[in-house]
C-alpha cells in the first residue's frame, strides 16, 4: 500500500500555500477573491479587500516577502539557455506534463520520494530559483517551495491546443466581437514613459537613491500621507511624478489599434493599468475604458477633497514641488481677512505639520498659525487605496458573460487584482499575450514577443487593416522567429524599409 510522501503531507502543504499563493484556486486566492465573490468590502490595489486584513496579517506579509522573488525566480528561456543546476526545458515541460496527467500525490512519489530527482532542482521545473538562503540546507527544506510550485502550475489556466498561429491569432481578431484588451506600461515605453519593472531603464530601479525600503513605497498611501515634509522641502512621489507624467498628449501604434478595435465594433473593455490617460487620448470611450489604477487626468486635494484636471497642478509636478489646493488657500486667506485666528492643534503626534506661508505678511496682525492647506494628489490609486467600484461591476457584472478573446498588452501581470482577470475570465475563451518579454505564471494561447507597436501593426497587416499611425513606417518589414521549445510562442523584429 502507497504512502503519502512527506511533502504531500498536510502539514507541510497547508503550511505552505499560507506562506503565498500567487494563483491559487478561486476559494484561497485573495487576488481571486476580489473577483470572483460580491462582496460588500472595497477591492484595493494589493488585492486584499476591507474585513480580510487580518489574514493577510504582519506574519503573513513577512513569509510572502521572504519567497516572491523566488517564485518568479526562472523562466522558460533561462531552463533553454542551460541554467546551472536547473532543469532543462525538455524536462520542465516534461515533468509539467506529467504533473498534470497523473495528479499531485502519485507525481511527488515518481519524482521525489523516488529517489529521481531533488525537491531543489525540481523546483526549477515550476519557474522557482531555489533561494540562496536555503543553500547547504537538507532537501526536505525546499518541499514547502515545491509545494507552491506545484499548486500554482496546478491551477494555472490551461492552454487552448488549437491556437498555435500567428495566422490563429489574426483570424481570432478578424472574427471575435467582444475583445477585452488588458494593457499596461509597455504600451507607451515607445513615447519615452518609463516602466516599472524593467531591469535599469524601468522607474523602480532608478529609485535607489530615495532610500527606500522597497521602489513601491513611492506609491504607497500611507507613505504620501505623512509626505510632504515641511515646507515642501521633499515628497517622495512628487519627485518622480515628473518621470511618468506624460509630456504630451501623442499616443502609441498600440493605442492606436485598441481605437481600431473600437472603431470595428471588436472592443468590449480596454482594462488599463496606466496612469498616463494616454487612452483618452486616443479616443477611446470613457464607456469602453477602465482605468484601474486612476490617471492624471484629474487630482484631488487630500483634505477637502476639490477636484480639478491635471494639466493644473501640472507645472507643479514637471518642477517636482508639491502643488497645494487653492480652494484650500482661499478658504484660509478669507478666513485671515475677517479676522479670525485658529487655534493650534492639541495633537503633538499630527504628521502633517503646519506652518507659515511665504506670501504671508509678517505684520502684527497677521502673524499667526494657519493650517496647512492640502496637498493636491493626482486621481491615481496608490498601493492601499481602493480601486474605482467600475472595475469590479464592469468585470464581474457584464464582461465576464460577453468575452470571446482577451489581448494582454505591455504588462507583466505583477499587480493583484489586475493581474487575476485573465485567471477570472472563463478559461475557453482564447487568451494572447503581447509584451517583450514572456511571463511564467500564466499559460497564454500564444505568445506574441517584442515592440508591442511592432506587433499590433504587423497583425493589422496580415488582417487587411490600415493601422495609420506616424510610427508606424510606411513599407516596414517584420521578422517573425518562433520560440526554441514552444511551439506557440514568436518573437516580432522590426526590419527598417
Amino acid at each position: 500500500m502507497e504512502t503519502e510522501s512527506p511533502l504531500i503531507d498536510a502539514s507541510l502543504r497547508v503550511s505552505a500555500v499560507e506562506v503565498i499563493d500567487l494563483t491559487s484556486d478561486e476559494e484561497s486566492a485573495p487576488g481571486n477573491d476580489a473577483l470572483r465573490r460580491e462582496t460588500s468590502g472595497n477591492v484595493h490595489r494589493d488585492g486584499i479587500i476591507d474585513g480580510e486584513e487580518e489574514k493577510h496579517g504582519e506574519e503573513a506579509w513577512e513569509s510572502e516577502s521572504l519567497y516572491e522573488d523566488a517564485l518568479e525566480g526562472i523562466g522558460d528561456e533561462q531552463l533553454f539557455a542551460g541554467e546551472p543546476n536547473a532543469c532543462t526545458l525538455d524536462e520542465a515541460l516534461a515533468f509539467r506534463k506529467r504533473l498534470r496527467n497523473v495528479g499531485e500525490d502519485r507525481f511527488v512519489l515518481e519524482t521525489v520520494e523516488a529517489g529521481k530527482v531533488t525537491a531543489k532542482k525540481l523546483c526549477t521545473a515550476f519557474g522557482i530559483r531555489p533561494p540562496t538562503f536555503l543553500e547547504g540546507a537538507p532537501d526536505e527544506a525546499y518541499y514547502p517551495l515545491l509545494g507552491l510550485g506545484i499548486s500554482r502550475e496546478l491551477t494555472k489556466r490551461i492552454k487552448l491546443p488549437q491556437y498555435n498561429t500567428i495566422e490563429d491569432v489574426v483570424n481570432l481578431i478578424r472574427k471575435s466581437k467582444n475583445i477585452i484588451v488588458l494593457t499596461g506600461a509597455g504600451i507607451s515605453t515607445s513615447l519615452g514613459i518609463p516602466d516599472f519593472r524593467s531591469k535599469d531603464t524601468g522607474l523602480y530601479s532608478k529609485l535607489e537613491h530615495l532610500g527606500l525600503s522597497d521602489p513601491q513605497e513611492v506609491f504607497d498611501i500611507e507613505i504620501f500621507k505623512e509626505d510632504p515634509r515641511i515646507d515642501d522641502v521633499f515628497s517622495i512621489f512628487y519627485s518622480i511624478a515628473k518621470d511618468i507624467l506624460p509630456s504630451s498628449k501623442k499616443f502609441s501604434p498600440t493605442h492606436a489599434f485598441i481605437h481600431l478595435l473600437q472603431q470595428r465594433g471588436k472592443l468590449l473593455t480596454n482594462f488599463t493599468q496606466n496612469i498616463d490617460n494616454l487612452e483618452g487620448h486616443a479616443g477611446i470611450l470613457p464607456e469602453k475604458l477602465i482605468q484601474c489604477h486612476g490617471s492624471f487626468a484629474t487630482a484631488s486635494c487630500v483634505v477637502c477633497k476639490y477636484q480639478v484636471q491635471g494639466e493644473e497642478i501640472y507645472e507643479d509636478l514637471k518642477a517636482s514641488k508639491v502643488a497645494r489646493c487653492a480652494r484650500c488657500v482661499r478658504e484660509m486667506m478669507d478666513a485671515r481677512k475677517k479676522g479670525l485666528k485658529r487655534k493650534r492643534s492639541s495633537d503633538r503626534n499630527q504628521k502633517v505639520k503646519r506652518r507659515r506661508y511665504d506670501d504671508e505678511d509678517s505684520d502684527d496682525e497677521g502673524d499667526y498659525d494657519l493650517p496647512e492647506a492640502g496637498v493636491m494628489k493626482p486621481d491615481i490609486t496608490f498601493f492601499g487605496e481602493d480601486l474605482p467600484s467600475t472595475f469590479h461591476d464592469r468585470l464581474v457584472k457584464h464582461d465576464r458573460d460577453l468575452v470571446d478573446l482577451v489581448i494582454v498588452i505591455g504588462t507583466s501581470l505583477k499587480v493583484a487584482p489586475v493581474s487575476e482577470i485573465v485567471g477570472f475570465l472563463p478559461p475557453e475563451v482564447p487568451q494572447i499575450y503581447i509584451s517583450r518579454t514572456p511571463v511564467s505564471h500564466v499559460n497564454f494561447d500564444v505568445d506574441m514577443l517584442g515592440d508591442c507597436d511592432v506587433v499590433v501593426a504587423e497583425l493589422c497587416k496580415r488582417a487587411g487593416w490600415d493601422l495609420q499611425h506616424e510610427m508606424v513606417p510606411e513599407g516596414q518589414e517584420v521578422d517573425i522567429q518562433p520560440s526554441n521549445g514552444h511551439d506557440s510562442r514568436f518573437t516580432f523584429t522590426a526590419r527598417m524599409p
